[in-house]
């Protein structure tokens, strides 16, 4: 096997494997839509760092990331990711594939000072994820899917459900603020700092998303946050909708009441003719990991690395 530099002239074949790649999950999830349009792949042959890996004479895969960018994930190190349309292998020895590429496309990584490494994995590909795993890797973020279908619960009927007008979004505000005091505790550590919370709420509150809540009378004790895309582009078709915040006041959980403002998102956005409810979570944080597995199904497996600054030194 050899490994070579990603460039134009594998765009094609490279797109080819990576379809592939999806619907081979798709046997997997059945929730995952079909796609009509893959993304393009030539903005990562000019950015010189993707790989691709040839085996007597035919391509076995590509690894291809985004530019880096610094501070990644509130760190100090330079960071780079790659999504599931920018990589992908044949499925014979493919936990070797991904080992040889990542080995020859870290080696750039790290020469350009990018030390933390993020990768979008198949839920299902075991192979791959074993051969990442073994290299180092960690488990950060899941995408997973689920058909606009009611759940089989008893809703509760003490609380109103409602969705905020885009004058009402402040209301809340107080329950951002402890989701993210939440995060920085342990075990996510994904600590904010006033300054950061700050600017982050302001771009919460400004972008074009919808929240639906759950009020005890006058007092929201739960929302669930809706935008039209995702994190991948999976969820970019046109009937899917995607949860991108959510929060329960802890006086309030255990009683059905979050199981109770979902089941009434979806049947309002059944209503509207979506098909598709995505979210997409971290897999450290233990709250969100045991409630939405227990209603959507995983499709991405978000893994991550990070280098020792020490290595650095020789490069």
């Amino acid at each position: 096997m050899e490994v070579f530099d990603f460039d134009l002239k594998h765009v094609e074949e490279a797109k080819l494997i990576a379809i592939s790649n999806y619907n081979e999950e798709r046997e997997y999830v059945k929730a995952l839509p079909g796609i009509k349009t893959f993304p393009d792949l030539e903005h990562f042959a000019k950015n010189g760092l993707g790989v691709v890996a040839f085996d007597k004479g035919k391509m076995v895969g590509f690894l291809c990331c985004y530019e880096p960018w610094e501070n990644a994930h509130n760190s100090k190190a330079k960071g780079t990711f790659s999504p599931i349309h920018a990589h992908g292998a044949v499925k014979e020895n493919r936990g070797r594939i991904y080992q040889k590429m990542y080995q020859a496309a870290a080696e750039k990584w790290v020469k350009y000072k990018i030390t933390y490494h993020s990768i979008a994995l198949y839920a299902h590909d075991q192979q791959a994820i074993n051969a990442m795993f073994s290299y180092g890797f960690g488990l950060r973020c899941i995408d997973a899917i689920r058909p606009m279908e009611g759940l089989e619960i008893q809703c509760n009927k003490e609380i109103i459900f409602e969705e905020l007008s885009k004058a009402e979004v402040t209301k809340v505000r107080e329950m951002r603020k402890l989701l993210t005091e939440h995060l920085g505790d342990s075990p996510c550590f994904m600590y904010s700092t006033q300054e950061g919370f700050e600017a982050w709420l302001a771009r919460a509150e400004g972008r074009d998303t919808r929240l639906l809540v759950a009020m005890d009378g006058e007092k929201p004790i739960a929302f669930v946050e809706i935008s039209d895309g995702g994190e991948n582009f999976a969820t970019e078709v046109s009937d899917m909708c995607n949860i991108c915040g959510a929060f329960c006041l802890p006086e309030y959980r255990g009683k059905g009441i979050y199981q109770s403002l979902l089941n009434y998102t979806i049947l309002k956005l059944k209503d509207e003719g979506y098909n598709l409810l995505g979210v997409d979570f971290e897999s450290f944080n233990p709250n969100a990991n045991a409630f939405w597995t227990k209603y959507f199904t995983p499709y991405t497996n978000s893994v991550v690395r990070r280098i020792d600054e020490c290595a650095l030194n020789n490069n």
